[in-house]
């Protein structure tokens, strides 16, 4: 579905993404690991079309992405979740759900979409009145999360959706992941926890100093602590 060959960065004159090629197939969960600082946030914002010097080939759904604008990225289906989340403080659950849509030039039905989100998240069928700075870090998440699936994206890209998370909904996410590959929905999972992270993916690649290092099943880099420990360890 995502196939990514050769791909540059560079943030200025620093050039941080070296030649990364890898692939995510349609319906799976891949997971993008490796240290702090190791290219991973630049790769997907390369994908998103939110970096202004890029180059190799970024092919989504058979079709070439660098040379269209970040918007038309998202309308073909490419949602985005970034570490800082970017929820609108000052609107309500629902105005943010409602933005997702909009974002997306979707037909979807309004009332139905936010039917079927509060559904899938509990915890937000329960707040889709609440202001959402109110909420809790773990609820933000969850908000950022229903808001790139709102319009039924074919791929989520998500950018450390477990950091500063309270356990117990670092879990609750693991399952909806789970839950939305079964569904069909294709997942790109950037990740420092890397134990979590290999027991939600199917496959997982390893980025080092903006070099792919490592490719393999995630059950299979689930068993190798000397790869992990080399390539992963804080």
């Amino acid at each position: 579905m995502l196939e990514i060959r050769d791909l540059n960065a560079w943030y200025g004159p620093s050039h941080v993404v070296h030649g990364v090629s890898f692939a995510v197939r349609q319906g799976e969960v891949l997971a993008l690991i490796g240290r702090n600082g190791a290219g991973k946030t630049t790769t997907i914002k390369s994908v998103m079309g939110l970096l202004d010097k890029v180059g190799g080939s970024v092919r989504f759904a058979g079709q070439e992405l660098l040379p269209l604008p970040a918007h038309a990225r998202f309308r073909m289906g490419l949602a985005y979740v970034p570490e800082d989340r970017r929820i609108v403080p000052d609107l309500t659950v629902r105005e943010n759900l409602r933005l997702g849509l909009l974002q997306a030039d979707s037909s979807i039905k309004e009332s139905s979409a936010t039917d079927q989100i509060a559904e899938t998240f509990p915890r937000l069928k329960e707040r889709l009145g609440q202001i959402a700075v109110t909420m809790s870090g773990g609820e933000q998440q969850m908000l950022a999360i229903a808001r790139a699936m709102i319009a039924r994206p074919k791929m989520i890209l998500l950018d450390e959706p477990s950091e500063g998370i309270m356990p117990v909904l670092v879990e609750e996410m693991g399952r909806l992941f789970r839950a939305l590959r079964d569904q069909g929905t294709t997942l790109l999972l950037v990740e420092q926890n890397v134990e979590w992270a290999l027991n939600i993916a199917d496959r997982a690649v390893i980025i080092d100093q903006g070099e792919v290092v490592f490719q393999a099943d995630a059950a299979t880099l689930a068993g190798d602590r000397e790869i992990q420990e080399r390539y992963c360890a804080v």
